[in-house]
């Protein structure tokens, strides 16, 4: 996101309007020097009070507000907001700030949080983000409601974006094919699911699907669970096994994470995906096999192949039709259908309340950098649910907003605490069970009960 610089004297923020509560006069007069020349409306208050009313009149984009205030703090009217619904981003300040200060600030829902005294960019950078977070959540709850999701017709494809509208067209043309893919994009990027997703548009649809992730095999038995072994082949082999070749006939073989191959492996997929036969290891005779093969990978293959860490001919072999997954950083609008569609999944599954997403969380999700990609989200989903809270880093101490839960019964809350202590102790439960003052067998009996 570009910086504001501090001398920029015009800004397209006509549109939005703030509300400066602070009862000193000269921060609020520079405040407002800074802000009238950009923003639309440009109000202010001494006090909280004095606040209440301006805001019953008009909506404010954002509200920047002092927390030590006479009467009412600002950290106290921010928990007021939140509960009354106010979406809008709230940037707090204070001269004196401490740790437990800025934790209640952002548990509290603040947007962000500045130290007395600070420099014109430094304000006009944090509202700047403000605003940017705003426009984003607005564009994207206009596409949920005019565009919807185009790509829902390849199955298990999730997405209303252009980027993700181009990954389904380009899936449908190539499914009918016989021919290899290779998938390619950052991890947590959905490469199973576009691999499932060919397998039930082709005609292979009634065979099997075979997924392997080659990097969690060991490189001694890799050859050996795709193409199977016979009796005595080596120590331990005590019996004929079939390899996943052999069960993938008539379907599809995925190989995840293909660049985990090693080289003497790689060789051997090149000759079957050539020949069509595999040879079990021990065995003199060979079997033909009628399997595609569609691999993926999170690391650039031409680097791997410049490194000889990856054989050339393979990699041409496997590029017969090659799809690039793109990062969901890149494909922010796709978030709010996958956190409907996670949440609908997930929560009867744990047995606890859905999770709404309101403008204001929207933005923070879409403003996110998610080196995780999709499978982070989802993880980040699973988790709020579980724990009740909700924070990009993860960490419940410094959370700037929680989920909302409708009708959540005292059932619900105590499932919600027990599980999120559990958590808390990695799913120890005799750790568990002291922290929350119930005995083991008490922890025992509610975790069947919730089949956790």
């Amino acid at each position: 996101m570009n910086e504001l610089p501090a001398s920029e004297s015009k800004s397209p923020w006509q549109q939005y309007s703030v509300l400066i509560v602070d009862d000193e006069v000269g921060m609020v007069s520079f405040l407002q020097r800074a802000l009238s020349s950009r923003c639309g409306v440009v109000d202010s208050a001494g006090s909280v009070e004095a606040a209440r009313p301006l805001l019953e009149r008009s909506r404010y984009d954002l509200i920047v507000l002092d927390i030590a205030l006479p009467g009412c703090s600002g950290v106290d009217w921010l928990h007021e907001l939140r509960e009354e619904g106010y979406a809008g981003d709230v940037v707090l300040m204070t001269a004196y700030a401490d740790l437990d200060t800025a934790i209640e600030a952002l548990r509290a829902g603040a947007a962000d949080f500045l130290l007395k005294p600070f420099s014109l960019a430094l304000v006009l950078n944090a509202i700047q983000r403000c605003f940017e977070r705003s426009r984003l959540a607005r564009e994207n709850f206009v596409l949920r409601r005019e565009v919807g999701p185009r790509a829902a017709d390849v199955e298990g494809v999730i997405g209303q974006s252009e980027a993700m509208f181009k990954v389904c067209e380009r899936l449908k043309k190539i499914a009918p094919s016989a021919a290899t893919v290779l998938l390619s994009g950052e991890s947590g990027t959905g490469k199973e699911v576009a691999a499932r997703a060919l397998h039930a548009l082709s005609a292979r649809a009634d065979g099997p699907f075979v997924p392997v992730n080659c990097a969690a095999i060991a490189a001694e038995l890799i050859e050996s669970e795709l193409f199977g072994h016979i009796k005595g082949a080596y120590t331990g082999a005590q019996q004929r096994r079939e390899g996943l070749f052999y069960y993938a006939r008539g379907g599809t073989l995925f190989l995840d994470e293909i660049s985990e191959l090693p080289l003497s492996a790689q060789a051997k997929l090149l000759r079957v995906l050539e020949e069509k036969r595999i040879r079990p290891v021990g065995s003199e005779q060979e079997i033909a096999v009628d399997v595609r093969v569609i691999a993926a990978t999170n690391r650039d293959l031409k680097i791997e192949v410049g490194e000889q860490r990856f054989r050339q001919d393979l990699y041409y072999r496997l590029q017969v039709f090659e799809v690039m997954l793109p990062p969901l950083r890149e494909r922010p609008e796709d978030i709010p259908l996958l956190f409907d569609h996670f949440v609908a999944q997930l929560a009867p599954s744990l047995g606890v309340p859905p999770l709404h997403l309101d403008a204001r969380t929207l933005a923070r999700l879409a403003d996110y950098d998610w080196p995780g990609n999709v499978r982070e989200l989802r993880n980040l989903i699973e988790r709020s649910l579980i724990l009740g809270w909700f924070d990009i880093g993860h960490e419940p101490e410094v959370a700037p907003g929680a989920f909302s839960c409708a009708d959540e019964t005292l059932e619900a809350v105590e499932k919600s605490h027990i599980l999120a202590v559990l958590a808390a102790c990695d799913g120890n439960k005799s750790e568990a069970s002291r922290r929350l003052g119930i005995s083991r067998k008490t922890m025992d009996r509610k975790c069947q009960a919730w089949g956790v």
